[in-house]
């Protein structure tokens, strides 16, 4: 990608916990010229981090998105929350070797963060990294297949 093609567009979620580190990484991605879709929250009043974790999911599934960014204590309930959606492949990672392998092995296009568990500067290297890094295919391609088998026939 070049610096005059378009970057991807990406929402980002976060509940009360993740709100300042989901702020920081908004305004890291507008820096680097990404559209960013802020899907909330607004602030650090406690909020259900499901109803955030739907809300990128549903930009990414509907292209309005092509990535989404979720963050809240741990990363764990909005992982959980994403993974729900059959074409979401969110990964939650704490550094940017688990971005990297996210991306590379798992075509993931969902990030999760706890911000309880990784801080500012890693969040970011790890958000940047996920972003810059490609799908490999080839071995993965049969795994990641795998991930939507096709229902069987009721016995």
């Amino acid at each position: 990608m070049t610096d005059t093609e378009t970057k991807p567009a990406v929402a980002i979620g976060a509940d009360h916990a993740g709100f300042p580190l989901k702020a920081a990484l908004a305004e890291a991605l507008a820096a680097i010229g990404h559209a960013v879709l802020d899907c909330g929250t607004d602030g650090t009043a406690s909020v259900d981090y499901p109803d955030f974790a739907h809300a990128v999911c549903r930009a990414v599934i509907s292209g309005q998105a092509h990535f989404g960014v979720l963050v809240c204590g741990t990363g764990i309930g909005m992982s959980i929350a994403a993974n729900r959606h059959p074409a979401i492949r969110c990964a939650l990672v704490h550094d940017a070797t688990g971005a990297r392998l996210a991306r590379a092995h798992n075509d993931a296009n969902v990030l999760a963060l706890g911000a309880r568990m990784t801080g500012p500067e890693p969040a970011l290297d790890a958000l940047r990294v996920f972003l810059a890094t490609p799908y490999e295919g080839g071995r993965h391609a049969r795994r990641l297949a795998k991930l939507t088998p096709a229902l069987e026939p009721a016995r």
